[in-house]
């Protein structure tokens, strides 16, 4: 959550002491107020109306009134109260906040550093946490077994094995890592830092598993890419929860494997287990991959008659696997019914008419999303997909002076940095007008960052879903020739990385590979072969509903999985 400005805190600290706190029972008897001059109200203990109000806060406003008068009253000292602001700030003002309220307590206990290094976990700056917690321990902190699990949460999150194992060697000295939820903690940890062995030794060595403790394995297993082992502990699971299902379900979806996640959704509806929104999204997602457009119906159907209300995570693998299977007009009126749409539905609707159905359908949904027209989400800023599908709308239609326009756009009013995704189109575009020489100088002159991520590359390998096949000649060609020129170069070596995993040419993507070893060209960029096959395939086939619901979830849609 955003941090709190000094701004608000000044003018809600304004009027702390001057209007009344609104956040009381209408019931006299109930509840007393702070405010009030009734000589029965002061004789009632002060901790009764200070827990209803902090049970009932919810919103910043009323924290910083609440937390006023726990101040004035003197509670706020007590680090009972003291603790229960911190985990109500968490919820409503972010980490730095909370931070603020912690370091203003003096004698914080045990629950109130537990609290703040469980908001560390969840925050943007997970790292902060073992500064935290050493820091604590200097001042003579000893910590307990509900320390450890947010701060391995941390550790996962950072993906760090130095840390992982010095946090780890903290739970030895302190005695706790014997204990389940600790071991739990611990086994999720290391998968998330890629050291399956680890995982794998500590739940061996568990002298009790409760359904966790399988979970956690499992997904260490799927995290690591193996699908064989997570299968078998599947199997020899005494009893699995709906998060076990979700976890095999999606680890075959991101394994390439949309068939074999087909085939265990089956036969979890066989036993008569229904699955969850998260179980439905992955489904929906397995269908698209494979254009299964029938069972993909027959998942819809189930939703119109379980689910009450519709979900934005939902919704847009809805629309996006209507418009895979060819199906736009129907991806739309799901799109235009959706009461709210954040930017990744804004992007799955606009992608659809640019890749597969009628590109200029989706450059006048892109002017409604950036314009003043329409009520449901103007106003959304666009983002590097956004403008790839723009792109590529511009170049399936043949749209020469909207591409050149729309691409400054990009860069001036919009502050988007075009990566290989969007410089492939252009250059595709230049190529159908007829202007070659200019196509091989947008490619020739390209910027490329070695930092370039999966998630750019999914969009730079735009190339087989836009129609763009006979033109990779053109791309190699190009590469090739400036590898000759400058042999030393490792941008060259990229761009022909990159031509060839957009055509799918696999093996020369190895041959490529084997010769910047043999040639000791810079490090190699941050995708495996495996990884490109993998971002080629979601791109054929859309989006990738992982990076979705991730979107999602950062963007405030309230969805989480498993």
């Amino acid at each position: 959550m955003a941090g709190i400005s000094m701004r608000e805190v000044f003018r809600f600290g304004h009027t702390i002491f001057t209007r009344p706190i609104l956040l009381l029972p209408s019931k006299p008897n109930n509840i007393f107020s702070p405010f009030s001059s009734s000589t029965e109200s002061k004789r009632l203990s002060l901790y009764r109306p200070s827990l209803s109000l902090l049970n009932l806060c919810q919103e910043i406003k009323h924290l910083f009134q609440i937390q006023a008068y726990l101040i004035t009253s003197g509670l706020f000292r007590n680090p009972v109260w003291g603790g229960k602001v911190l985990k109500q700030s968490l919820d409503l003002a972010g980490i730095d906040y909370t931070v603020s309220i912690f370091q203003s307590l003096g004698n914080a206990d045990i629950f109130c550093v537990n609290t703040v290094i469980k908001g560390y976990s969840v925050s943007s700056v997970p790292h902060q946490a073992l500064v935290f917690y050493f820091q604590m321990l200097g001042d003579g902190f000893v910590p307990n077994s509900f320390t450890f699990v947010p701060l391995f949460g941390c550790c996962a999150k950072m993906g760090c094995i130095e840390s992982a194992k010095k946090c780890h060697g903290q739970a030895v000295k302190n005695g706790v890592d014997f204990e389940l939820t600790v071991q739990n903690s611990l086994i999720r940890m290391y998968g998330c830092c890629g050291v399956n062995e680890f995982a794998k030794k500590l739940f061996v060595e568990m002298s009790q598993r409760d359904v966790f403790s399988w979970n956690s394995i499992l997904d260490a297993s799927v995290k690591n890419g193996d699908l064989v082992m997570a299968h078998k502990l599947f199997d020899a699971m005494p009893e699995r929860s709906m998060v076990s299902w979700n976890i095999m379900i999606v680890g075959y979806l991101k394994g390439g494997n949309p068939g074999c996640a087909l085939k265990l959704f089956r036969r979890m509806a066989k036993m008569g287990i229904r699955g969850n929104e998260s179980t439905m999204a992955a489904i929906l997602s397995a269908c698209r991959r494979s254009a299964r457009l029938k069972e993909g119906r027959s998942v819809h159907g189930f939703l119109i008659k379980t689910l009450r209300k519709s979900n934005i995570i939902l919704d847009a693998a809805l629309i996006d696997l209507y418009s895979k299977c060819q199906k736009v007009e129907l991806a739309h009126s799901i799109f235009d019914k959706m009461a709210y749409r954040n930017l990744v539905c804004w992007n799955t609707m606009i992608l659809g008419h640019c890749i597969h159905g009628n590109p200029e359908d989706g450059l006048k949904l892109f002017a409604e999303m950036v314009g003043d027209r329409g009520a449901k989400g103007n106003g959304i800023s666009p983002d590097e997909i956004t403008f790839v599908g723009v792109l590529c709308a511009c170049a399936r239609a043949g749209l020469l002076t909207d591409g050149r326009n729309y691409f400054g756009q990009m860069i001036h009013e919009f502050s988007v940095k075009p990566n290989f995704g969007h410089f492939w189109c252009m250059a595709n575009l230049y190529a159908s007008a007829g202007l070659v020489q200019e196509a091989e100088e947008i490619l020739r002159n390209m910027p490329v960052d070695e930092d370039l991520s999966s998630e750019s590359l999914v969009w730079a390998n735009l190339l087989t879903s836009c129609r763009f096949k006979g033109d990779i000649a053109l791309g190699e060609r190009i590469a090739t020739t400036l590898i000759e020129k400058e042999p030393k170069n490792f941008s060259y070596y990229q761009l022909l990385l990159n031509v060839y995993a957009v055509a799918g040419q696999w093996e020369d993507v190895n041959k490529v590979k084997e010769l910047m070893k043999e040639r000791r060209i810079g490090r190699m960029p941050g995708c495996n072969l495996v990884d490109l096959k993998e971002i080629v395939h979601n791109l054929n086939a859309g989006l990738n509903v992982g990076s979705c619901c991730g979107k999602m979830i950062n963007q405030g849609c309230g969805y989480h999985t498993g």
